[in-house]
């Protein structure tokens, strides 16, 4: 079931937003998102949140700074998504522009999983011998490899954004938003934020033993379109001051003063920089480094992001963008199957899915489940084969049923079914006995039972009301085009009557519109909709400017339409 609902807000916010020059439409907008004042769009870096703000980085700048003094040599271990690429590439950059000895491992996610484990410091022991390990967009529950590093006497700095479970590691340092005690005011900070911010301390710690002054110190600015591309990648919520690092990295791409990697990411997706959008970063650019970490090894993303040498970046993103193209065949097979496994699937009955597949793969279980949580509407765990007799599982969840709580809820009442598990509110992974499936899927859909109602199972399309005839143009598109939207600071979308005057299906699969409203005619496209409409519809719609031969229209982008 779907329905529209139009979003509410405080018409005397709105009107306060006016009076600071907002467009008025943008204003109530704004305010529905609960914007208050004009200051909370501000883009510049100077109205970043400070460092210091975060719990132990004025340590872990001493102790990074001291460091890079002895020359102690510095490997970084990363997560194998976007973020964890990004978060490594930025940290390499980084602490190479401050004077470290730094290099990185990333596990390959189908040998070693996730995270440093012990299997991963011995790894890295015998590879790359550091001194000192960081970690990024991981590690806060890596409590038996911060312990294995230990042993070997090599120290751990911890930088994740992760929530943390019941323990921390032992580390020497950590830098974690969401860890207990931190008051930073933004925990949405994606990995690779929380290392931008890292080095911004390391910087500045430098700076004030006379290694720097403000004339010579390096620009850490330029690694922003890095910070933009994995924020967005990783879903995150582009609260204030995330959206002031996406504006930031964004800014850079748009005038072309970008990693020559990006570059060609964009390149290979057909997409224009010059235009950049944090919907390319989201659905173009970050599934092709993705795709690395999904099917094969996520050193290729990384190469990718930090070489500078613009044949070799070319080369590695046509094989990016080959393995994404693999990646969406396997996934379109797997789709398939798990409807077929879910063919006698009723919603009324159930509050969660859980489902396995001996055929799936690793790599592609998230995508899936996000993809089943879509169409059903409920939080979904996929599985594929682990290691012997092990099952590994990727989640998607829904608003208002926090996915790690749900897990850890799940190891409270049975302790002995989930071996491990981790993530946020909205995606989490986790790992369990082959047999315990069935036992697992009972009590995750105890819990869903439990926590959901009625009314949080039914999808609500949230929309801005209707838009005035007058703002049908490409100039009220650009005004918006100019703001940063995107996960929690939803794009507008606006609801409306109109007449249907024509139809027809593309590609067998879109739904192609000419509509009619107050004398006006208006293009529009359902994307992935093939079923006819009625005459007259409501719709739920977003601006988009097409352009086709050299002319620039305004198009709607259904978002849903029902009968009126």
């Amino acid at each position: 079931m779907i329905r529209i609902t139009t979003r509410p807000y405080s018409p005397q916010d709105a009107d306060n937003l006016i009076a600071a020059g907002i467009h008025p439409v943008l204003a109530r907008v704004y305010a529905a998102r609960g914007l208050l004042k004009s200051t909370e769009l501000a883009s510049e870096l100077s109205s970043l949140i400070a460092p210091s703000g975060l719990l132990h980085i004025d340590a872990a700048a001493v102790y990074l700074a001291d460091a890079i003094a002895a020359g102690k040599k510095m490997v970084i271990v990363a997560d194998y998504d976007c973020d964890g690429a990004t978060a490594c590439a930025v940290g390499l950059r980084g602490l190479r522009m401050l004077g470290a000895t730094v290099d990185y491992i990333v596990p390959n996610r189908f040998e070693y999983g996730y995270g440093l484990t012990p299997e991963i410091v011995e790894l890295t022991i015998r590879e790359k011998a550091p001194d000192i390990i960081v970690t990024v967009d991981n590690g806060i529950a890596s409590i038996e490899g911060v312990a294995a590093a230990a042993q070997h006497g090599i120290d751990v700095v911890v930088t994740d954004h992760h929530l943390p479970g019941d323990a921390l590691p032992d580390a020497r340092v950590i830098v974690n938003p969401n860890q207990p005690l931190c008051g930073f005011p933004s925990k949405n900070l994606a990995g690779v934020g929380v290392m931008f911010y890292v080095l911004l301390a390391l910087r500045a710690e430098l700076r004030k033993r006379g290694v720097f002054d403000a004339a010579s110190q390096p620009k850490l600015d330029v690694l922003l379109d890095l910070v933009a591309l994995g924020t967005v990648a990783d879903v995150v919520k582009l609260d204030a001051n995330n959206r002031i690092l996406v504006a930031q990295g964004l800014k850079r791409m748009r005038a072309g003063r970008m990693h020559v990697g990006i570059a060609a990411l964009f390149r290979a997706a057909g997409r224009e920089a010059r235009r950049a959008t944090p919907f390319d970063l989201g659905f173009a650019v970050g599934p092709r480094l993705n795709a690395a970490g999904r099917l094969a090894d996520m050193a290729l993303g990384i190469e990718c992001l930090t070489t500078d040498d613009e044949g070799r970046a070319w080369a590695i993103a046509q094989e990016l963008d080959a393995i994404n193209r693999a990646r969406r065949d396997i996934e379109a097979g797997m789709q398939d199957t798990a409807l077929n496994l879910l063919d006698d699937f009723n919603p009324q009955d159930r509050r969660t899915i859980s489902v396995f597949d001996p055929s799936w793969h690793q790599g592609v279980i998230g995508i899936v489940a996000s993809r089943l949580k879509d169409k059903f509407y409920r939080p979904t765990i996929t599985f594929a084969p682990g290691d012997e007799g092990l099952i590994k599982g990727s989640g998607r969840s829904i608003p208002g049923f926090h996915l790690r709580d749900a897990l850890d809820l799940v190891s409270k009442h049975a302790p002995n079914l989930i071996i491990k598990f981790g993530g946020h509110a909205m995606a989490a992974g986790l790992t369990i006995r082959a047999d315990a499936l069935e036992a697992f899927s009972q009590a995750f859909e105890a819990v869903g039972q439990d926590w959901l109602t009625q009314n949080q199972l039914e999808r609500v399309v949230e929309t801005d009301g209707m838009l005035e005839d007058a703002y049908y143009s490409t100039q009220f598109i650009s005004l918006m085009e100019d703001q940063v939207w995107g996960q929690g600071f939803a794009p507008p979308v606006f609801c409306d009557h109109f007449r249907v005057l024509t139809q027809r299906i593309l590609k067998e699969k879109h739904l192609k519109l000419l509509l009619e409203k107050d004398g006006r005619k208006y293009d529009a496209i359902w994307f992935g909709h093939a079923e006819a409409m009625p005459d007259h519809i409501k719709l739920a719609f977003r601006l988009d400017a097409n352009e086709y031969n050299g002319v620039t229209k305004v198009q709607l982008m259904v978002e849903h339409a029902e009968p009126a």
